[in-house]
């Protein structure tokens, strides 16, 4: 791996020059929640607040969200996504060296949920299993730690996972926003919880000399802006449940900012313009979220893929099974540059190129 110097940007850039994404799967949840459904279910606060019906659809560009069956937890589900990509790989899984668990969602703070996948897909022993969360980037941030370790030759072969269940938060929402006598400007921080679905997602990372006709990981540039770590903070909300509020004008305008400041350093860290991708793959937020990122950076919308009008918000699941879709659709084809543009709550930014 190298990593570049960059007067003002530490050693943000980073190059990969032997690790490839050897195959990547998913897992769509059974049952679908449409946008009207949702606002039937929540009829009574839209007649008191007198919010027009379709507002939700409207205004993010989702028209439904997957959700797992109760009760699901996050390894089973991350589970059936690993099932699903080692099924399709070549690589055996004797071989997998690391087991990365990268979802916002887990089953419990002790074990790790890696465990719980560990032993559901029947790893060796000698695989190294841990958690890695930070907000909708793990999984991201999971091909990074994963590809260094590989460049470095530490390890061959690993494999990342990510099981996101929404459900909990969404029926959350929905029973405070019937229960509290909310006025127009309070229920705005809750908004963006309606937004969110359930996936799941993952992918084998190894060795190009175990791949050779694998998808090159490139390299790609990160950046934070800690100062905005209130815009969107979720955590446990009694027996089961979760909560979460986001100031969602403040957060995309903070993200766009922070986006825009890191894409002059990715595209000069891969040595590419804006024009060399032929694909972009965004974090999947909603149409707001996507027109103003792309006008920002002055992208063509027609180089975008994206899954959030069918599986909204899917958190750290979000962007790779878009590209998982991509990869199913033949929207991104062999020798195709890609971008992965992420951006995460906290706020963080992290941008990655593939040669697919």
């Amino acid at each position: 791996m190298r990593t570049p110097d960059r007067a003002g940007h530490g050693d943000a850039g980073m190059r990969f020059d032997n690790v490839v994404i050897e195959s990547i799967a998913y897992e769509m949840p059974p049952e679908v929640w449409t946008s009207a459904e949702i606002e039937r279910r929540l009829a009574p606060v839209y007649e008191r607040l007198r919010l027009p019906e379709g507002r939700l659809e409207l205004m993010t560009g989702i028209r439904e969200r997957r959700f797992w069956p109760k009760p699901v937890r996050a390894s089973a589900a991350a589970a059936m996504a690993g099932r699903r990509v080692l099924e399709k790989s070549r690589i055996a899984p004797e071989r997998i060296q690391l087991l990365a668990h990268t979802s916002v969602c887990r089953d419990m703070l002790e074990p790790a949920t890696a465990s719980f996948v560990h032993r559901e897909l029947a790893l060796p022993a000698t695989t190294q299993v841990f958690d890695l969360s930070n907000a909708c980037l793990g999984f991201l941030n999971g091909m990074v730690l994963a590809a260094g370790l590989i460049e470095s030759g530490q390890i061959e072969c690993a494999l990342l996972v990510s099981g996101e269940d929404g459900r909990p938060l969404v029926e959350q929402t929905i029973a405070t926003l019937l229960r509290e006598p909310l006025t127009r400007k309070t229920i705005k921080p809750y908004f963006a919880n309606l937004t969110i679905g359930s996936a799941a997602v993952a992918a084998v990372l190894c060795h190009r000399s175990l791949a050779p006709d694998g998808h090159r990981l490139l390299g790609g540039s990160a950046m934070a802006a800690t100062q905005h770590n209130d815009l969107c903070q979720g955590d446990h909300a009694g027996t089961g449940g979760l909560a979460m509020q986001t100031d969602s004008e403040e957060l995309l305008r903070a993200g766009v900012a922070l986006a825009r400041e890191n894409w002059n350093q990715f595209l000069d860290t891969l040595n590419w313009t804006p024009e060399t991708p032929a694909r972009f793959i965004c974090h999947q937020v909603g149409s707001m979220h996507r027109k103003a990122l792309y006008e920002t950076l002055r992208i063509d919308l027609a180089r975008d893929f994206s899954t959030f009008e069918i599986l909204g918000n899917t958190g750290s699941a979000a962007l790779p099974i878009t590209l998982a879709h991509a990869e199913a659709a033949g929207a991104v084809r062999g020798g195709d540059k890609v971008a992965l543009l992420g951006i995460g709550s906290g706020i963080n930014c992290l941008m990655l190129g593939v040669e697919w």
